[in-house]
This record gives structure tokens, C-alpha cells and sequence, in this order.
């Protein structure tokens, strides 16, 4: 089967496209080739839309109605660009699976777990043709998991080693680790979020670049700064990093206001732009290494780093002065790029929706069971893709427990 998966992040960025080929190699190994991947920056104009909504925790019914199919339609867009652009026939393509945007992530005490991801899927199959699987992380949530991380599975399935315990890192807006101790199998492995990646230091950026700039490419400005240790010690003190997992946060606690109370003070205490963002840098690094050191395997051999976080040299020297009996390097090293690893995982969730098959880690999620992730809305393929389908599905839909990449 060939899937496109699609996604977007808590930075907000854009939209990462990955499509990707599947095909079984036994009743429990599939065999996985990334065709092709690009990132398609969201309109300037949009991207401003969806962080004025997620900073302010608030907006009109019209609002939120509206920006629904907006998304939808930047999502659309964005694939049929993709595949335009990539020389591929949209009829070639068996299915879109869309992580869409999210809005609202509530874990918090004495509220209903649940989640709110927009970009209206029915919008991009009618833009592109193609049947779309969406809405993956409510499944999990409704089993009373924290409907995150969902990247477990594919970490599990595909950089689990019988000799090395690896951790998997990602750090996106939000950071998140799978620790895959050395014993490669499905149940060994636990996962949780572990605190703010990218997001503080691109809201430090924008504010100090007056909009300019979207991150601190490469730590540029971080590289230049101090640490502010009273400042750091000030993060570091917030209630989530002691919380034992499974555990997941997003903007809702690490966002836009954490961030501006953070800056106030800096400059409050005569801080530099450059100092703050070192800062800012450092919450990421110590949160992560720290939620190793409290939660993590006693020894790790690897952290293998995926999502814009990676390409930040500053930010990956620093964790791996945090880390140093362990070796830190970006994921790409596997041969799967780093930035395509999330719209590469979504796209195996759609994969596995369309078998009925489950793809939450309740060990991971804290979910009460297994369960299939996703929705499916039909495209103009629908009849055939479930024909197809029907040939060859049989017997219990066993979850798979290996995945192999192949460059």
C-alpha cells in the first residue's frame, strides 16, 4: 500500500508530508520505503491564526468552526502540491492518514481526558480524491490513555535492538522519549512527554526578532548567551517534570504564557535576548536529561533525536554534555530522516486502521487496552481501497512486531 501521512506540530511550523510504501513481509513484519517527503510551511497569515487561538485558550464558535476547514483545506492543498510536485499520480495513492493540528490537549485533574486535532479530513479527501484516515489519538484517550506519545509503536517496531537500550527523542514544540531497554519486544518499552522542546525558545525568538524570525536556527543566538541558573532552576520547578509517567503535556502548560513570564523575569534580572534563549535551550536540555535520570533505564546507550530540535547543533551538544555516558545523535543516522519521522509514524497508523489492527502502547499511554487508532472518511477511492482490501484481510488482525526500513 502506498499512504501519505501528514502532520503538524505543536511549533506550528507547517505541514510534514511523508509518503510512504508498505508491504507485508510475513504475518508479523511489514517492510517500510519512505518515496518521498517535504515540509510545506503554513501561510504566514494562518500560522499567526492558530497561535493567537491556542495562546489565548479561547475563541468564538465561528471561529473554531471555521479554522476547522481552513486547515482542512492547507492540508489538501499541501498534498496535492506534494504529489504535483513529486510527479506522482494521486491514483496511485491508497490513502491519506492526517494528524492534523492540534488544538487542545486537556490530561489535566478533574477533567475528562481528551483532545482536540483540526484540519477536517472530509475536506481533504475532496481536495485530493483519497480516502483519509484522521483523528488517531482519541481512541487511545477513550480507553482512558493519555493518547500520547503515539510514536511509541514505531519506535518499538523499528529501532528496538537486542543489545542496546536506546532512547528515542523527540523534540518537537513539545519534547517526548520511548526508552527501548534491550530486549526488543512490544511490552518492554515505556514512553512519555517530557516537557517543552522547541516551543519556548521559538516564542523567545519571535518576540525578541518582533516576528522575524520563527526559531533560533541552529542555537545561533543561544550559542552566544549565559545561563541563567536562578532562571532555569525557576522552570525546572514546575510540577509536571516530578509527575511520574505515563505522562503527556503540550501548550496547554508549556506554551506562549509560560514562555512570556520567563522572558519578563529574564529581562526583569538584566538578562540578554541571547542569554534568555540559552536559557530557554538549557529548560530543554536539563527537563529531558533530568526525566531520564528520574525515570529512565539506569543505562542508556543511544539517544537517538528526531524533529526540528535535531537539527539545532547548540541544543544537541548541550544534551549530550547532560548525557555523557550515553551517545546522543540525531535519528536520520538509522537512515530514516529525522524530519520526516512523525508524518512516516502517522502514516503507519493509517496503514494499520485500515487492517484493523491495534497501534496504542497501553504501557505507553496508559490506556486500559489496546484499541485501532484513527477514523476513516471516504474518498473518491473508497469502493476500491476497501475491495482491495477485503481480498486480503483474514483470520484475527494480530498486531504486527517488526518493521523493517529499507532506504
Amino acid at each position: 500500500m502506498r499512504i501519505i501521512g501528514m502532520n503538524s506540530g505543536t511549533s506550528v511550523d507547517g505541514i510534514d508530508i511523508a509518503l510512504c510504501e508498505f508491504a507485508p513481509v510475513d504475518a508479523a513484519t511489514l517492510r517500510l520505503r519512505l518515496l518521498a517527503y517535504q515540509e510545506v510551511p503554513y501561510a504566514d497569515d494562518l500560522r499567526r491564526r492558530i497561535l493567537a487561538i491556542c495562546q489565548e485558550k479561547t475563541c468564538s464558535l465561528a471561529e473554531l468552526t471555521e479554522i476547522n476547514f481552513i486547515i482542512g483545506t492547507a492540508f489538501g492543498n499541501a498534498a496535492t502540491t506534494f504529489l504535483a510536485a513529486e510527479h506522482i499520480d494521486p491514483v496511485s495513492i491508497d490513502l491519506i492518514a492526517s494528524h492534523g493540528q492540534t488544538f487542545y490537549h486537556l490530561v489535566e485533574p478533574g477533567h475528562m481526558l481528551s483532545t482536540l486535532q483540526l484540519g477536517e479530513p472530509a475536506v481533504i479527501a475532496n481536495r485530493t480524491g483519497i480516502t483519509v484516515a484522521a483523528d488517531f489519538r482519541v481512541a487511545d484517550m477513550a480507553a482512558s490513555g493519555q493518547g500520547a506519545p503515539l510514536a511509541s509503536f514505531l519506535d518499538v517496531l523499528m529501532f528496538g535492538d537486542a543489545t542496546k537500550t536506546r532512547a528515542m527523542q523527540n523534540i518537537g514544540g513539545i519534547g517526548n522519549v520511548t526508552f527501548l531497554p534491550a530486549e526488543d519486544n512490544l511490552e518492554s518499552a515505556y514512553a512519555f512527554d517530557t516537557g517543552p522542546g522547541n516551543v519556548l525558545i521559538d516564542y523567545a525568538a519571535r518576540h525578541f526578532s518582533q516576528g522575524a524570525m520563527t526559531c533560533d536556527h541552529d542555537g545561533t543566538m543561544a550559542r552566544k548567551g549565559q545561563i541563567d541558573a536562578t532562571l532555569l532552576a525557576e522552570a525546572l520547578s514546575h510540577p509536571y517534570f516530578l509527575h511520574h509517567p505515563p505522562k503527556t503535556t503540550g501548550r496547554e502548560l508549556f506554551g506562549d504564557t509560560f514562555a512570556s513570564t520567563l522572558i519578563a523575569d529574564g529581562i526583569g534580572r538584566g538578562l540578554t535576548p541571547e542569554d534568555i534563549i540559552a536559557t530557554l535551550t538549557a529548560i530543554t536540555v536539563e527537563s529531558i536529561a533530568g526525566a531520564y535520570r528520574a525515570f529512565g533505564p539506569t543505562q542508556i546507550d543511544e539517544v537517538l533525536v528526531s524533529g526540528g530540535g535535531s537539527r539545532n547543533s547548540f541544543l544537541m551538544e548541550s544534551l549530550q554534555v547532560a548525557l555523557p555516558e550515553t551517545k546522543v545523535m540525531p535519528s536520520g543516522m538509522s537512515g530514516l530522516a529525522a524530519e520526516a519521522k512523525e508524518a512516516v509514524m502517522f502514516a503507519l497508523l493509517g496503514h494499520e486502521a485500515l487492517h484493523g489492527r491495534p497501534a496504542n502502547l497501553p504501557h505507553c499511554t496508559g490506556a486500559t487496552q489496546t484499541v485501532v487508532l484513527g477514523k476513516i472518511v471516504p474518498g473518491a477511492n473508497y469502493r476500491q481501497l476497501f475491495q482491495q482490501l477485503c481480498t486480503t484481510l483474514s483470520g484475527e488482525a494480530a498486531r504486527i512486531q517488526k518493521l523493517i526500513f529499507l532506504p
